[in-house]
């Protein structure tokens, strides 16, 4: 029983967080309504452009003043351009609230993934954190635009043409208003008969087809060196084809729904027309009012023609809505360190102190079992032991990756009460695998600080020895290729360095700096790097020794613990 009830409740607390992440997509009322107003418009202007089409080209061939057919010709002109103006304003204002919906929501879905970063997604499949943060909130933009504001339109055109139809002829009203309601139940069940599972499937096969993709242009060096190229492919061919299935399997599922719409549609106009027919015999309906009767129920079926998308559409934003779910944890894991806290910055170079401090990785790996150091400023202090000694634990804890339990302070402040922002503002970090991105070297420079001119860029890029290589390469625009494909191990961490240098961290740590570096360039490095930190507090975790002199003093580690 208590095992049946833990389930019930985990089922129920994915089921609230789906529907925040729902409620998150949504736009607020006082942005949606506008839309939701204009589109409204919009369909009742095509409901009355029928109506007045259809009255007037009745009334023409059987009245003889002009009067009212110069009316019902301005009324046709009228709304003919309305109607258009209205789906454009409804267009504009829908879009506009969706957009900067999603724009929100893409930035909130990144802070929750910020603290788990890089310590907490290392087991996650970099695909489906990349489908979950690009295909699936992006899709969210589809409960405003395709599910909420179409059934309201159409919900409420539906209603209003029932009640209009009702004061022409209350027999087409009722049969306008049981034809909707079947259809709705057509659009809606059918669509969930034969599409809901393939609809359900589509942004898992998406991501198993992005996770293809990553790895294989990722890793394609590596794959071809081991001749695993072709099996990568297959993959990917494989992933591509189960795509394509299921979404094969939900266009046709629409299709039906859509047809049984359109089936019932012209269902309605038959029996509207059987309905009203007999009281042209008996004078209670004239013929430009039989005809409206008649044809009012074509285009509210072709406003209603929008159900079995809306509903399609809902499908898919909650299936999109749960894969986000399952990539972003309910809870921050005990072993991370949360973003809350004071944000505060330093006036001068803090001093680091450590004390007994503990830590593990997510999952229970342990990282620090006991940890001693300080770091005053200005000071060099080199961090040695041996690979899996701890060392990129303790610079993890140091930035606030992972929560370390023990005496952790900087500048005299316990870092626990500090924001995850804070501390990373005081103690910056050059990981032994830099990530640059696929621009030239100034935009790499400028995520740093985007207000930097270019003589600052090219100061910096002096400061770590970069100056007479980078004018060899023409200059600030020269690019570093995808995840610095063009540059060498030792140019891609000098480049960090500069990044690092122009963000102006007080305390720099300096994690495997010379890692894929020639053995012969290390002592050359890790010189320049070591000089060109100036006067900021350096931590140096490496496996080699520096150059003599260029350390006050090193500190041990292994087993995570320092000795």
């Amino acid at each position: 029983m208590t095992a049946r009830r833990a389930a019930a409740e985990t089922v129920q607390s994915r089921s609230h967080r789906v529907r925040d992440i729902l409620r998150l997509a949504q736009p607020p009322i006082g942005r949606f309504v506008p839309g939701l107003i204009w589109g409204l418009l919009s369909a009742a202007a095509a409901v009355s452009l029928l109506a007045v089409s259809g009255w007037l080209i009745v009334s023409a061939s059987i009245v003889d003043s002009l009067v009212p057919l110069s009316i019902a010709v301005v009324g046709v002109r009228f709304f003919a351009v309305s109607r258009a103006v209205t789906r454009y304003l409804e267009r504009l204002s829908g879009h506009d609230a969706a957009l900067r919906q999603l724009a929100s929501t893409r930035a909130d879905m990144v802070r929750r993934l910020i603290p788990l970063s890089p310590a907490g997604l290392g087991s996650t499949d970099r695909g489906q954190v990349l489908t979950a943060l690009v295909d699936d909130v992006e899709n969210l933009q589809n409960l405003p635009l395709r599910v909420v504001q179409p059934l309201g339109v159409a919900a409420l055109v539906a209603v209003g043409a029932v009640g209009f139809i009702a004061f022409v002829s209350p027999a087409a009203a009722l049969t306008l208003a049981v034809c909707l309601l079947v259809a709705a139940a057509a659009a809606i069940g059918l669509g969930w008969v034969f599409g809901s599972r393939a609809e359900a499937l589509v942004s898992a096969r998406r991501a198993e087809l992005s996770a293809a993709l990553v790895d294989y242009f990722g890793s394609l060096d590596v794959l071809i060196a081991y001749g695993a190229e072709e099996q990568a492919r297959a993959r990917i061919a494989a992933a591509d084809a189960a795509l394509r299935r299921v979404v094969d399997r939900a266009s046709l599922a629409q299709a039906v729904a859509a047809g049984m719409v359109s089936a019932v549609a012209g269902a309605a106009s038959v029996w509207a027309l059987a309905a009203t027919a007999p009281g042209l015999l008996d004078g209670s309906i004239d013929g430009p009012w039989l005809a409206v009767a008649v044809l009012v129920p074509m285009v509210v079926f072709e406003i209603f023609g929008t159900v079995p998308v809306a509903a399609a559409s809902w499908r898919s934003v909650r299936s999109s809505a749960e894969r986000i779910v399952d990539v972003l944890p309910d809870r921050m894991p005990p072993e991370l360190r949360p973003d809350t806290g004071d944000d505060v910055d330093f006036a001068s170079t803090p001093t680091v102190r450590m004390r007994d401090v503990r830590a593990d990785w997510p999952g229970g790996a342990p990282a620090l079992k006991g940890v001693d150091l300080d770091l005053r400023p200005g000071e060099r202090v080199l961090v040695a032991g041996p690979s899996g000694a701890g060392k990129s634990s303790l610079a993890a804890a140091l930035v606030g990756f992972l929560r370390g339990d023990g005496e952790y302070q900087v500048g005299g402040r316990e870092a626990a009460d500090l924001s995850g922002p804070a501390l990373r503002r005081a103690i910056g970090l050059c990981e032994q695998s830099p990530q640059l991105f696929d621009e030239d070297i100034r935009q790499n420079l400028l995520f740093a600080r985007d207000t930097a001119t270019d003589d600052e860029l090219r100061d910096v890029l002096d400061r770590v020895g970069l100056g007479a290589w980078v004018r060899e390469r023409g200059g600030l625009d020269a690019r570093v290729g995808d995840r610095g494909a063009l540059v060498s191990g030792g140019q891609a961490q000098r480049i960090s360095l500069a990044r690092a240098l122009l963000r102006g961290f007080p305390v720099l740590v300096l994690d495997e700096p010379t890692a894929g570096v020639d053995p012969d360039a290390s002592d050359a490095l890790l010189r320049d790097l070591l000089q060109a930190a100036g006067e900021q507090s350096v931590l140096l975790i490496s496996h080699v020794a520096p150059p003599a002199g260029t350390v006050d003093r090193t500190v041990r580690i292994d087993d995570g613990r320092t000795v």
